[in-house]
């Protein structure tokens, strides 16, 4: 029980305070369940990431879950992705029920400005110590390269990461080596109100690859093209998955709102995540039987090395978008020398420190 409450504090905690996107809450977690609490190995943790990036589904919420299983099974496994889901739920049901009571958003930019720097600080620091561990070989670290400039030209990374892992493999037995086994999931089910929403969202998260943001297309096809929801209702509903902490998916809670009120929200918000409640919960267990067989160790650790240069893609692209003028720079240098100088600092500072820095910068 004892580590159930343990799960519970800290994914409630990163679920009030993971702005960013997928590859900071990925960093805010590595700091926390590695360096910190020590609940699994750093090359466990890579393992872990390497093979979510492979399934459907928000990738940093399916690491909570992955946390939370090694953590306290299956019981933690539902606690830390139901822990770190609620706050982002709650928040966008405020801004969801605003929206309509008043028809705008409230004014939250100059805070968002400041969070952006800090948390590609976090994340770099993130990158730093998983990118010692996944780079194994000088092979790795030309693979990691590699998948590095095909995801800045463009490439999508769930394909950069299969490659990688491909190539891996071949060079695995290139090298001369041989021995195979393989395993691998799927399966889903369901039942609830608001039918048609629920079906609609259980249907892009059962297919949802990639980052979070990929949802947004999916959104597009689905509700925007079928004339369920209007162009600027779903650019709203992006901008509040944007700058509410926890996952972008919280972004599926506000249309469900817009759609059928509060139970149009649940059920949104339910058919979106369940599918990843049951894929980890299906993965987490044949993880560490995939690292016996020679074989899939190896596509691994290519997969790892992929998902670590992934990172790095989103970090430069995130910089590119934030580090637009003096005010931004300041406070990711401040950022990035509090993140390497003060190790044991909790990222909830940085994140904080950099919205309110961020605020008083924008009044000069």
């Amino acid at each position: 029980m004892g580590e159930l409450k343990e799960i519970a504090k800290l994914f409630f905690k990163l679920g009030t305070i993971a702005f960013g996107g997928p590859a900071a809450h990925v960093a805010m977690m590595e700091d926390e369940v590695v360096k910190k609490r020590k609940w699994m190995t750093q090359e466990h943790f890579l393992d872990l990431m390497g093979a979510t990036n492979l399934i459907p589904g928000p990738n940093s919420t399916e690491m909570t879950m992955h946390c939370g299983h090694e953590r306290g099974g299956w019981k933690g496994l539902f606690v830390a992705g139901s822990c770190f889901i609620f706050p982002a739920v709650v928040i966008t049901m405020v801004f969801a029920w605003a929206y309509e009571k008043y028809g705008q958003l409230p004014e939250v930019e100059p805070f968002i400005y400041g969070i952006k720097p800090a948390v590609i600080a976090i994340i770099l620091s993130a990158v730093f110590r998983l990118g010692k561990k996944a780079l194994k070989t000088t092979e790795l670290g030309v693979l990691g390269v590699l998948t590095l400039i095909a995801t800045l030209l463009g490439v999508h990374e769930i394909v950069a990461l299969f490659c990688c892992g491909l190539v891996g493999v071949l060079w695995y037995f290139i090298k001369g080596n041989r021995n195979a086994s393989l395993s691998l999931l799927p399966i889903i089910l369901l039942q609830t109100t608001n039918l048609k929403v629920l079906l609609t969202f259980l249907k892009v998260g059962a297919i949802l690859y990639g980052s979070g943001y990929v949802l947004f297309a999916f959104l597009d096809a689905e509700l925007v093209n079928t004339g369920i929801l209007s162009r600027p209702e779903l650019m709203d509903a992006i901008a509040v998955g944007q700058f509410t902490p926890g996952p972008v998916l919280s972004t599926s809670t506000f249309i469900g709102w817009q759609l059928g009120g509060f139970w149009g929200a649940i059920a949104a918000t339910v058919g979106i995540f369940l599918p990843s409640f049951l894929f980890v919960l299906l993965l987490n267990p044949l993880i560490p039987k995939m690292r016996q067989s020679k074989v899939i160790s190896a596509f691994l650790d290519a997969v790892n090395i992929a998902a670590v240069a992934i990172i790095v893609a989103v970090c430069i692209e995130m910089g590119k978008d934030s580090f637009t003028d003096w005010r931004a720079i300041v406070i990711g240098i401040l950022s990035l020398i509090i993140v390497f100088g003060f190790k044991k600092l909790n990222s909830a500072f940085i994140v904080l420190g950099g919205a309110i820095l961020g605020y008083l910068l924008m009044l000069i």
